[in-house]
């Protein structure tokens, strides 16, 4: 018999459980799909219950076709971090859309806290930015009359989607947030593991509206579904997960997960000086904190998928497969779901540089996610300067163009695995709770090449970044 942890992995386009040995082979696998609806500019949100319907079934298709010699011994959770809830703590029932981590419908007010924002980073680790869980949560008090009944009813929760997930899968209605997601409100002081009265009075939330941080290594309950009783061993953010697909992070390494967004990891010891960048939490042992600096790009895949439309490209992997010829790439200023680090900007232009083919454009979109992630690694770098190579994970990692253009640029070898679902496995390895590292087999290295003509259109986009972006200022 072989012990197997489920490792569900709700993300922004489908909802997957995975189950691996202790060994992390992977005996089995189920997705499903999950929508976004875009109702306005800024706002991106998702159906609460068709989530919690959707890992409901990944699970039990997975464990329906599990083989016999499998046992699951424990479940682990992984979600979007930044993306929010509100819902009732007596009946479960949502009181709001959840608020994707991309919505940016709160900005205005937001800005109109005027925040300090070395106090904020130096609290929360994060940037006073729209996108995380505090200021969805004041709108949906402001705007949603559900949500403010419940308030004063005494009865509202809000919390991270995880929280809520936990909540509704879980046979005991386990009321908690995990450390990792936590963070993502501008709500938890990342000194102490606990929701900050400082932030709290500044965004006007009381600490009764929110679960409690759960910062031990206990269990989380045990999963709602028919059938043996399977415990909820972890939860954790997906891309804090990702860190962990092979074990202990090593330090030398930065992880970048390419995904519907992208995100540039590197563990650290308390990189919180680095104000450009945010102090992420990744994991927690033994009640001390364990740290990462992360870089974001926020349009990765949806920048990709979007542009693709607008040119009227129907398969535009296969599309960027073909190639563009190299001197024929206009450069792309991307600003979907806005500019994150290392510039903050809630909103920015997206647009051309240069004419093109269909192919030449979404080329030129592609490097503009290896040009934003290339500035942040470059950011990682002066802060960690160990870093000797690259990692690369997600569902954009299968395109061969995107992992030479990032060695060739970061001057660094970047290894892809072969199994490039990087969240679900390590949030494997977390839940069987090793001191062994799993190997990556099969990875390819794309080594580093002089590419002077990348090298040109790099400088090109960085003097039309700075040229927007001083034009903003005026």
């Amino acid at each position: 018999m072989a012990d197997v942890i489920l490792a569900i992995d709700q993300g922004g386009q489908s909802t997957r459980a995975i189950a691996y040995d202790a060994d992390g082979r992977q005996l089995g696998d189920a997705s499903e799909e999950v929508s976004t609806e875009h109702p306005a500019p800024g706002r991106y949100e998702q159906d609460p219950e068709l989530l919690v319907r959707s890992v409901r079934s990944v699970v039990t298709r997975l464990l329906e076709t599990l083989p016999d010699h499998a046992v699951p011994v424990g479940a682990g959770l992984a979600t979007q971090r930044s993306s929010a809830v509100c819902w009732d703590r007596e009946t479960g029932q949502p009181l709001s859309p959840i608020l994707s981590w991309r919505d940016r419908r709160n900005a205005a007010w937001l800005r109109s806290l005027d925040l300090d924002p070395i106090r904020v980073h130096r609290v929360t680790g994060l940037r006073s930015s729209p996108h995380y869980g505090a200021a969805k949560l004041r709108w949906c008090l402001d705007h949603i009359p559900a949500v403010s009944a419940a308030m004063n009813q005494g009865r509202l929760v809000f919390g991270p989607m995880a929280s809520f997930l936990i909540y509704r899968m879980t046979r005991e209605r386990t009321l908690a947030a995990d450390p990792v997601n936590a963070s993502r409100t501008l709500l938890m002081d990342i000194g102490s593991c606990s929701w900050s009265e400082r932030m709290l009075d500044e965004f006007g939330i009381s600490r009764e509206l929110l679960p409690p941080v759960a910062t031990g290594e206990t269990l989380l309950g045990t999963l709602d579904l028919d059938g043996p009783a399977i415990p909820l061993r972890l939860c954790t953010g997906d891309q804090a997960a990702a860190l962990f697909a092979g074990g202990q992070p090593d330090p030398s390494l930065a992880l970048v997960n390419a995904g519907t967004g992208a995100f540039a990891l590197q563990k650290a010891d308390w990189p919180n000086g680095e104000q450009r960048l945010l102090t992420s939490v990744i994991r927690v042992v033994d009640r001390h904190l364990e740290f990462a600096l992360e870089g974001t790009v926020n349009g990765a895949a949806t920048a990709l998928e979007a542009e693709a439309e607008n040119l009227g490209v129907d398969d535009w992997r296969s599309l960027l497969g073909a190639a563009a010829k190299s001197d024929q790439i206009p450069v792309f200023l991307n600003g979907y779901s806005g500019l994150g680090s290392p510039w903050w900007r809630e909103s920015f232009p997206s647009g051309y540089e240069g004419p093109g083919s269909p192919a030449a454009r979404l080329t030129a979109v592609m490097e503009s996610i290896v040009f934003m992630l290339q500035v942040n690694l470059a950011a990682i770098r002066h802060r960690v300067p160990s870093q000797t190579g690259i990692r690369l994970g997600g569902g954009l990692s299968r395109l061969d163009g995107l992992c030479q253009r990032l060695a060739d640029l970061s001057r660094l070898p970047v290894e892809r695995p072969a199994q490039t679902e990087a969240t679900a496995r390590g949030l494997a390895w977390l839940a069987f709770r090793h001191e062994r590292d799993w190997s990556l087999p099969g990875a390819r290295i794309f080594e580093p090449r002089a590419n002077t003509v990348l090298d040109g259109r790099f400088e090109r986009w960085q003097l039309a970044m700075d040229r927007v972006l001083g034009r903003d200022n005026v």
